[in-house]
């Protein structure tokens, strides 16, 4: 199975996207790159594992903080991700993680139809 990565931001209108995201697909890992906030109010029926990372830091540190979080972690050479909350550079950061890692992606997103691929 996939596994899903998804950035979750502290705007918290987008979190019910990720939760049912997170829900209605079955995922090999399931990463959520947040930051400490994220962590402690996010909350899912399904085992999550969390990259856990400070928003604030200067790109290149991000990215590598976010590289570091799912070094060895990751159970293919795709992944699916979701960018719908967050930031311009919260996106960039994690794009450049991974394909820094090496993988390929497919973009996910919940439609009126369920879980797409976009």
């Amino acid at each position: 199975m996939t596994d899903l990565i998804a950035c979750l931001s502290s705007g918290e209108k987008s979190w019910g996207h990720v939760e049912r995201l997170v829900r209605e697909q079955d995922w090999g890992n399931i990463f959520i790159v947040t930051n400490d906030f994220g962590k402690k109010n996010f909350k899912s029926e399904k085992k999550i594992e969390f990259v856990v990372v400070d928003f604030q830091q200067p790109a290149a540190l991000l990215i590598e903080n976010i590289r570091n979080g799912l070094k060895g972690r990751l159970a293919d050479f795709e992944v699916a991700l979701n960018l719908v909350s967050g930031n311009g550079k919260e996106h960039m950061a994690i794009l450049s993680a991974l394909l820094k890692l090496g993988v390929g992606i497919r973009l996910m997103a919940v439609t009126k139809d369920g879980v797409s691929e976009l």
